[in-house]
């Protein structure tokens, strides 16, 4: 288990305390890795030895609202946006002294990592993505999509209430649960599994921060002040054009096929599909994640 071979460390940003697990020598090529909703670093923890074998210098944080991650005061925000994100993604590396960085993530780790390599390249050697282009176009968040994909965003939808906030707020591990089932049909995860990333969820913020993110990314509250020129940055839909691979899981049930998306990469590019894998991609299959990482890596060299 991950916590039980690692020490957890902490960095220090504007807003946060990022609690953070850092494996492998800091003389290697830095690899950070990004979780998302509703996951924990926990799904990286059989990624880890063979990218420190490849000599990576591997960071998985904890992400605000999970886990250890704390923020320094009451009366930040419990902002969940795309901006806010990227901008911890950002603080970490510079609190870690970290200029350049292979960014690997999906859900919305993928995001931070898609905003990063889009708006500082030169902080990125390259970038793994699940989900594609994960930038949010707020603006353009009213139009509908199709039947299909409005029905596998219902969670969505329930927590722009006061019923979903409070929902999640009262039964957080049976809702997340059951999108671990509905999002990944073929992982036979077990109890075990589900608990040890669980654990994270019981972050006093939490709840504020997953509500929030649902809300901002439907334009139906506003964002951090803190954040509000990069989030503005983001409206454009900027390219990417870091050496970049974007994985789809072929039984993700979040959403369709992110192939289409290949327009907004404007460097090295390619899409990958892992088959019968589900939205949670580095947990479901390990070994296909590290590859895509490795192979970024040689675009780099």
């Amino acid at each position: 288990m991950l916590g039980n071979k690692h020490s957890i460390h902490f960095a220090e940003t504007s807003q946060l305390r990022v609690a953070y697990y850092a494996i492998g020598s800091v003389d290697g090529w830095p690899c950070i890795m990004s979780h998302g909703f509703p996951y924990d670093p926990h799904c990286y923890a059989d990624c880890i030895t063979p990218l420190v074998d490849a000599g990576a210098y591997v960071i998985v944080p904890y992400l605000r609202g999970y886990g250890p991650t704390t923020f320094l005061s009451k009366s930040t925000l419990r902002s969940g946006e795309q901006a806010a994100l990227a901008q911890d993604l950002l603080d970490l590396m510079d609190c870690l002294s970290i200029d350049r960085a292979l960014l690997a993530g999906f859900d919305w780790g993928g995001r931070a990592g898609c905003i990063v390599s889009a708006l500082y390249p030169d902080r990125v050697s390259g970038l793994v993505s699940g989900g594609s282009y994960n930038i949010q176009n707020i603006a353009r968040s009213a139009e509908p999509s199709s039947a299909q994909e409005e029905m596998a965003f219902w969670y969505q939808y329930y927590f722009h209430s006061e019923r979903g906030y409070r929902g999640l707020n009262a039964n957080r591990r049976d809702l997340t649960r059951l999108l671990w089932k509905m999002w990944s049909p073929t992982w036979d995860f077990s109890d075990e599994d589900f608990e040890r990333t669980a654990a994270a969820f019981d972050n006093e913020d939490f709840v504020d921060v997953v509500i929030h993110s649902y809300r901002h990314r439907y334009a139906l509250v506003p964002g951090d002040s803190a954040v509000a020129a990069l989030e503005k940055s983001l409206h454009c839909e900027p390219k990417i054009t870091v050496p970049c691979i974007t994985i789809d899981g072929e039984v993700d049930g979040v959403g369709p096929s992110t192939a289409h998306h290949s327009s907004y990469f404007t460097g090295q590019h390619q899409h990958r599909v892992f088959n019968n894998v589900g939205h949670n991609l580095p947990q479901e299959a390990p070994e296909e994640w590290v590859d895509a990482i490795l192979a970024v890596r040689e675009l780099d060299l």
